[in-house]
């Protein structure tokens, strides 16, 4: 999603019809689109013993305690208030932008709300039960917004140890293709310095060690520093942005319309989080 989304300095000049560089919602006489239409091992014969013995479980999780803030992308019905939706609202540093977008989708019509909302849901239940406490920017894929500065709002009021707004981009190059990370920038507190650029290499490196690769087209080595998008900007607490690919890439958008891409995301995710709220 670029959405607000949030924000960096972007390398190159595709066009985008996601997140941040996402067109608003349509004026209520058109009609509203999200998108441009048409995505054990069995043990060998060796004797037990050659088998290392599983790692001991540890007694308490080591999330167990912190709070974790989950902002998927978009609403499933943003296309259909384009009042509501294109209202101008807070952004950060002295501006204002749209109350959010409409998001993008596959050219099959799979709509990124749809995506970022089944992959925080699966992310958020990794987390719970590791005894993280999970709080959703929305609580389904059938409302409208809420508005960037309220999603904000949310990781604040919370005082999350982490938040993580996540996406996917719309870029019209076809091969055009891998994920990027984004964080504010130049920091606005001391919370969207150190924390918030540790966040974000802390999902870098670990969706790049699940095999995820990083955008060929914006960023520069899976980070994406911005200074316009408002959930990033009005943040107090550490937090990132990751455009998880390109859903008009025919392989990653396979990926993303598969419950088991979405899986394989949503691991990762979660890994990259409990790392990031493990002591050092």
């Amino acid at each position: 999603m670029r959405r607000h989304v949030t924000g960096l300095v972007l390398a190159g000049s595709l066009l985008l019809t996601s997140c941040g560089t996402e067109t608003p919602a349509a004026p209520a006489s058109a009609p509203p689109t999200t998108a441009i239409p048409p995505l054990s091992t069995v043990p060998g014969t060796a004797p037990l013993t050659s088998f290392a013995p599983p790692p001991a479980t540890p007694s308490t999780p080591p999330g167990t305690g912190k709070v974790v803030v989950l902002d998927p992308g978009h609403n499933g019905a943003n296309a259909t208030h384009p009042a509501e939706i294109n209202k101008q609202v807070p952004a950060g540093r002295g501006e204002t932008k749209p109350c959010n977008t409409t998001g993008t989708s596959t050219n099959a019509g799979y709509p990124e709300h749809e995506f970022t909302f089944d992959v925080a849901q699966r992310v958020g239940a990794e987390l719970t039960a590791k005894g993280i406490k999970v709080i959703y920017t929305r609580p389904d894929d059938t409302g409208i917004g809420p508005c960037v500065d309220k999603r904000a709002e949310t990781g604040n009021k919370a005082n999350a140890d982490a938040v993580i707004s996540i996406h996917a981009d719309g870029s019209n190059a076809p091969n055009a293709h891998g994920f990027h990370v984004s964080y504010s920038s130049p920091p606005l507190n001391e919370e969207q310095g150190p924390p918030s650029t540790n966040l974000a290499k802390t999902l870098r490196d670990t969706l790049t060690n699940a095999g995820f690769e990083t955008s060929t087209y914006l960023g520069k080595q899976g980070l994406a520093p911005r200074a316009d998008l408002a959930g990033l900007n009005l943040s107090t607490r550490p937090t990132a942005l990751i455009e998880c690919g390109n859903m008009r890439n025919p392989t990653e958008a396979k990926k993303m319309t598969t419950p088991e891409g979405r899986q394989k995301y949503a691991k990762a995710i979660t890994q990259a989080i409990e790392t990031y709220l493990s002591p050092q």
